[in-house]
């Protein structure tokens, strides 16, 4: 991170972690509006509302219904409004890990139990299993380990290093 003679912040320099706080959010806003565009998402007329009988795909692959791309665009605005700051970075990204590892077993159970089981509420296949495997480990990796020295207990930051 660049600083000046005084040890503030230059303009434009951003700590690693809200940069990739910021990718993922914008990701999960394009996959958020991807999921309302027929083409894009395969079956387009099979969208529900919510539940596990959406047959919509997004790109041919991962199950998804109204109500799921609706959470995809809530959660990239959470990420930009956390982004904002280095500590709503790395909360955005290892709450948001440790959801997607939750989901992840989610999917796993209901696969193993019943899929038709009214505990079945997600649309979710295979893909969108995996998906969520490597989503989780992946944000909670960015979250946990990008290391800059505002917010890492390396020093005390002043109200001039926080954005």
């Amino acid at each position: 991170m660049a600083r000046d003679a005084r040890g503030a912040r230059s303009a434009g320099s951003r700590p690693r972690v809200q940069s990739a706080a910021l990718a993922v959010a914008g990701v999960f806003l394009l996959v958020g509006i991807l999921g309302y565009i027929p083409g894009i998402t395969t079956d387009y007329g099979e969208l529900r509302f919510a539940g596990h009988h959406s047959d919509a795909k997004l790109l041919g692959l991962f199950q998804v219904s109204i109500l799921h791309n609706a959470v995809h665009l809530l959660y990239g605005l959470a990420g930009l409004v956390l982004a904002r700051s280095v500590a709503g970075s790395r909360l955005f990204l290892a709450v948001g890990g440790a959801s997607y590892l939750a989901l992840w077993l989610y999917g796993l159970a209901i696969e193993g139990i019943d899929p038709e089981s009214g505990a079945n509420i997600l649309p979710i296949n295979d893909a969108d299993n995996w998906l969520h495997l490597a989503l989780g480990f992946g944000m909670l990796a960015l979250g946990l380990l990008l290391s800059n020295r505002a917010g890492t207990g390396g020093r005390l930051d002043t109200p001039l290093d926080r954005p």
